[in-house]
């Protein structure tokens, strides 16, 4: 099993920053890819970004050009950077790891999440 733990949340003004890490712990060699998801309120969950251990990476549209995912899986940590934060990204941030290096594929393992909340 995979253990994660988000940190970083919080409450930001719109066209603040925030920095969101995780933290992976447990059967880690089995991690080929480790990314993030979110729950906006009344909507389901959705990929914001995710990366491999290829280096490769995938970012929602909605995010583009804002937000950056970075890993260090020397330190089985990855992190997303986003700026210029808007209310619609007002959800609750999930890390996510999966054993197949697919970005796309259903993740294996979720965190507890941790709340982005964003005032206008």
């Amino acid at each position: 099993q995979v253990q994660l733990v988000e940190s970083g949340g919080g409450l930001v003004q719109a066209g603040g920053s925030l920095r969101l890490s995780c933290a992976a712990s447990g059967s880690v060699f089995s991690i080929a890819m480790m990314g993030w998801y979110r729950r906006a309120p009344g909507q389901q969950r959705a990929l914001v970004a995710a990366i491999n251990y290829g280096g490769a990476t995938e970012h929602a549209d909605s995010v583009k050009g804002r937000f950056t995912i970075s890993r260090d899986f020397t330190k089985n940590m990855v992190y997303l950077q986003m700026n210029n934060l808007k209310p619609e990204d007002t959800a609750v941030y999930y890390c996510i790891a999966g054993v197949s290096t697919e970005l796309l594929r259903t993740p294996d393992y979720w965190g507890q999440g941790t709340q982005v909340t964003v005032s206008s």
